[in-house]
This record gives structure tokens, sequence and C-alpha cells, in this order.
């Protein structure tokens, strides 16, 4: 009987050890990528994000993690692109405006009225003069770009007025960030820019301090701004496209094949994101907007708006650059 005992326990423990010996054994990842975004854990971005790790990590049987913070939770943007810089094993979600603080002709892939579509955005990525910008950002100062086909929408400008032509927005101080292009831009289509951190948007309306805000539908619910302002006036400015960066060393760490997949999943998902964001989930922001309150206009003269935005190209030398990109996309100026 005490033989059958002892037997007993051993196979239960030898069971327990095989069971748990790959938890208490299993490598850890071998390449970590700590990456860093400004946006709350609600928002599509994050769950897209969070997918794109998924997928990295089951395509690399586990070797490549990358681990995803939310709300700026490991620094604010400018800080987290100069760890980038210096090789950090971190990454961040931006745009071609603060790039274009390094390349300065990349900035235009951020002013009003350049891309109608994301088959426009898609084209870009094969153009020479793309190329060689990002090529830049990644001998010179580091940087190497994951994807730019993680797009937000069209901005449009809130307001408590109907905007039907650039002259309705003069004298109206709008809500924009603080690189140039976003500046000249706003500027541009007829209003004065005001550079606010996104959380002073709100108190910054109801203290009067500015006029409206220019913003993609998703930014709506979430900033309850509908409760300060009257209209979403579907001006479709700038077609808002995100930058996901790295370090070029902690890139350039990894085997090619962990390099093709990192690069392959992340342009796969944005694309994924994007759609969703552009169709089925503005959409849902508009009606419940509309359900709100607001009122939606889209008596827009566009073509006042986009001949206004010229401005902008011509005040930041953007012009040629524009004019460049259009003949190789097949696409007038």
């Amino acid at each position: 009987m005490k033989d059958f005992k002892c037997k007993k326990i051993f196979w239960v423990v030898l069971i327990i050890t095989l069971l748990t010996t790959p938890f208490l054994f299993s490598a850890a990842p071998k390449y970590v990528l700590k990456f860093n975004h400004v946006l709350g854990a609600s928002e599509p971005y994050h769950e897209g994000f969070l997918k794109w790790s998924q997928n990295v990590e089951k395509r690399t049987n586990g070797e490549v993690k990358i681990e995803v913070y939310h709300s700026a939770q490991l620094g604010v943007e400018e800080d987290i692109i100069e760890q980038i810089r210096r090789g950090a094993n971190i990454g961040q979600n931006t745009d071609s405006a603060r790039l274009g603080n390094y390349v300065p002709d990349i900035a235009v892939m951020n002013a009003a009225y350049f891309v109608d579509t994301v088959d426009e955005v898609k084209k870009l990525k094969d153009l020479p003069v793309v190329k060689d910008w990002i090529k830049t950002l990644e001998k010179k100062y580091g940087m190497k770009v994951l994807s730019f086909f993680w797009i937000q929408g069209f901005r449009h400008f809130v307001t408590n007025k109907p905007i039907k032509t650039p002259d309705d927005l003069k004298g109206l101080r709008i809500r924009t960030p603080p690189a140039p292009i976003w500046q000249e831009s706003i500027r541009a289509c007829g209003a004065t820019p005001v550079a606010l951190a996104f959380g002073e948007m709100y108190p910054a309306i109801q203290q009067k301090a500015i006029d409206g805000l220019e913003l993609v539908y998703n930014n709506l619910p979430a900033g309850r701004f509908y409760e300060v302002l009257k209209y979403v006036n579907e001006t479709k400015h700038i077609l808002l496209i995100n930058f996901e960066v790295t370090s070029a060393k902690w890139f350039n760490s990894l085997p090619k094949k962990y390099q093709d997949i990192v690069l392959e999943e992340c342009d796969k998902v944005g694309l994924e994101v994007s759609d969703k964001i552009m169709g089925e989930l503005a959409n849902r922001d508009k009606k419940l907007m509309i359900d709100k309150g607001m009122i939606i206009n889209t008596d827009i003269d566009m073509a006042a708006f986009k001949k206004a935005a010229n401005k902008a190209y011509e005040k930041l030398n953007l012009t040629k650059v524009r004019t460049n990109l259009y003949k190789q996309l097949g696409k007038k100026d």
C-alpha cells in the first residue's frame, strides 16, 4: 500500500512538472520594442497596435515582442523621438509634420488638400523622392519608418457657426498642433491657428480662448466637444497620415526575416485600422454627433478651400515638392 501511494505521488508530481515546464522554462523574447502613442486605451489605434504586436509575436514564434503603451505612458512625443534617435528600443506613432523638423520636405504629407484617398497614400510609398526622405531619416537621424499606412481620416473644422468658404473662418481662432505645416495650412484656409495641447481644448473653448477646432470625427465623442461646439463643417482639409517609427539601431539588430515581418504587419494592420476608422467608425461617430445635437454642414466650397490652401505650400517652399510628387503620382496640381 505504501509503494502504491509513493508511485501515485511520483506520477502526480511528474505530470505537474511536465505541464508546468514550458511555462517555467519558456524562452524570453530576443527582441523587445516598447511602442508609445498619445491616444487612449479605447481608441481604435490602440487596438490596432495591439493586433500588430500579436501578429508579429505569432509570426516570429515569440522572439520579437512589441509592448504597446497608450496615453503617452512612456513620455511626450518629442522626447520619445529623441530617444529613438539615440538608438533606444522604443517606437512612436507620429506624423510627417513632426518628422519635417528633420527632413523639411516630408512635412508636405500633412499639408492641406495634399492627397484625397488612401490609395494615393499607398502609392506614395513607391515614389523615389519619398524613399529618399525615409532613407535620410534613417541614415542621418537614426529613425526607421516602419509604416505610414495608418490614416486617421479627414480633419474638419468644428465651430459654433457654419463654414462654407475660407472667408467664413476669418477672425476665428482655431486650435492646431504646433508644427509649422499645421499652422500655415490652417492660416491659409482662413483661420488664426492657436497651438494647444489636446487636453486643453475643451476648457479653452469654454473660456473663449479659442473659437473652434479641426479634428477627425473619431476625436469628437471622447472630447465631448458636442457640449461646447455646434457645427462639424466637412471641409476635409487634411487627410491625416500617421507614421510609425523606431530606432534604426534596434530595427537593424533584427534578423532580415523578422524585419520583413515587422514591416509587413505594420502596413497590413495599419490599412485595416484606416479602413475601419474612415468607414464604420466615422459613420458611427457622425451619427452620434447628430444625436448629441450637432449640425453636420456639407455645404462647402471645396474649390475655394483648395485654392486658398496653396498659400501654405508657398509660405513653406513646398510648392515644387508637391508638383514633383503629383507628377510621379499622375495627379494634377
